[in-house]
């Protein structure tokens, strides 16, 4: 079958990659001149499935206005008026409680269990390089309260057979053994063993070069226009070198996929969601972390890889803003030194990065069929693109090519909004009325 794959972050690559390797014939347009150039270049570098939960979670509207108040508040929310910004605040908060939290944090941690296997695999099978580490995750937790709250996601972690370990401070200190110069400041932490580390962009480069060698196209500098659709089947990819016919496309344009998807009336809930990094070259390698940290109390991740330290974090609804902004590296900045404070030179410069976040509502990414024929999408992972990446892909090219996907799908796709929305409409429609008392 000849497919495209819109988009070479580690989405788009990942997915080629696993429909080159089941024979299918496999072109990739990006805008770009190389892949991940966006949101893959330099994010957060943690392969995460234990931790992977939505931000939609009971008690967050509250925390959320607190946030905003802070100075190095992990929330920030631009004044200008959006329509798709208040649509998605709308939804994230209809998510804000116990039974979604449960089921959707549930969906996520399958899928990015899967995604943990799956990328075990392409590793043995191309021997990648890319600062790839195997030591865990460690959440730190600053107050007893955060401590508490931890006991409910290990409850679904427990139901889901993930290790884990609700540690002292001596025992984070174990894990870790830098923060011992710091432990007054904490009072535990939950520590996700087989969690992982790596460099994203090293490992997506390095991919994409395994896909040419599989007879995968790149189209690189090609600007995506607009997707072809005649009775309800896409024909073909309209694009600024031409367009493209095709069998079947994948859309993994990440936020821009919404665009694309809006002209051609299908409402995608997926906005973009400004996140910050920068990485730091490694003074002192004792006084460094060794594999990645969650500062729970800041939402900001710390994480060795090799001889640099990547610090990212801050959660900014500014719709399609890449401006970067001296305040969001002051917070990294902080964090990393109120840690790791002898780690890093003071001085010394970094390399301060943004990027745009594919954020769901539910925090669970859109993976599987479009409403339109041959049409696919994997986008909407939010945080965790890295960490769902090779399951993502692993299953859609099962999807695509007919086999049996080995892990339940079907809520993984976009017909949880559209049923959703179908359901209001009807009740809008045709209201109930209830008979007083």
């Amino acid at each position: 079958m000849k497919i495209l794959v819109l988009g070479a972050g580690v989405i788009g690559v990942t997915t080629a990659w696993h429909l080159a390797r089941l024979g299918h014939e496999v072109t990739l347009l990006d805008r770009q001149p190389a892949a991940a150039e966006e949101t893959s270049h330099a994010n957060a570098g943690q392969i995460s499935p234990g931790y992977a939960a939505p931000w939609a979670a009971p008690g967050i509207p509250l925390k959320a206005f607190k946030w905003l108040l802070g100075r190095h508040s992990p929330l920030r929310i631009s004044p200008r008026p959006d329509r798709d910004k208040l649509q998605f605040m709308a939804r994230m908060l209809a998510n804000c409680n116990a039974r979604s939290y449960a089921v959707n944090k549930s969906r996520m941690l399958r899928l990015a269990e899967y995604s943990r296997d799956a990328l075990s695999e392409v590793r043995r099978e191309t021997g990648l390089e890319f600062d790839h580490g195997e030591m865990g995750t460690l959440q730190l937790f600053r107050s007893r309260k955060q401590l508490q709250a931890a006991e409910a996601d290990m409850a679904l972690l427990e139901q889901q057979g993930i290790p884990h370990e609700l540690l002292t401070v001596q025992g984070c200190s174990q894990i870790e053994p830098a923060l011992d110069r710091v432990k007054h400041k904490l009072v535990g932490g939950l520590y996700l063993p087989l969690d992982q580390t790596g460099d994203c962009r090293a490992f997506t480069r390095g991919l994409a070069g395994d896909c040419a060698r599989r007879g995968v196209r790149f189209h690189h500098g090609v600007e995506v226009r607009r997707l072809i659709v005649e009775k309800g089947r896409l024909q073909a990819v309209e694009t600024s070198a031409g367009r493209f016919a095709t069998d079947a496309c994948v859309l993994a344009l990440g936020s821009h996929s919404t665009a694309l998807l809006r002209d051609i009336d299908i409402a995608s809930p997926v906005y973009p969601v400004k996140g910050y990094s920068i990485t730091l070259p490694l003074r002192d390698a004792e006084a460094a972390p060794l594999s990645t940290l969650m500062d729970e109390t800041y939402k900001v991740a710390i994480t060795r890889l090799g001889d640099r330290i990547r610090v990212a974090g801050t959660a900014e609804l500014a719709g399609y803003d890449l401006s970067l902004k001296p305040e969001r590296r002051c917070t990294l900045r902080h964090v990393v030194a109120d840690l790791f404070p002898d780690a890093f030179d003071d001085r010394a410069d970094d390399a301060f990065w943004t990027g745009l976040r594919p954020m769901t509502p539910d925090g669970t990414p859109l993976v599987g069929r479009s409403p339109v024929e041959g049409l696919w999408l994997n986008t909407g992972h939010g945080t965790l693109g890295w960490t769902m990446s090779c399951g993502s892909a692993r299953l859609l090219a099962d999807l695509i090519s007919g086999r049996n996907p080995e892990i339940e799908y079907r809520d993984l796709t976009l017909d949880r909004y559209r049923r959703k929305r179908e359901k209001g409409s009807a009740a809008s429609a045709n209201p109930v009325i209830h008979a007083p008392n």
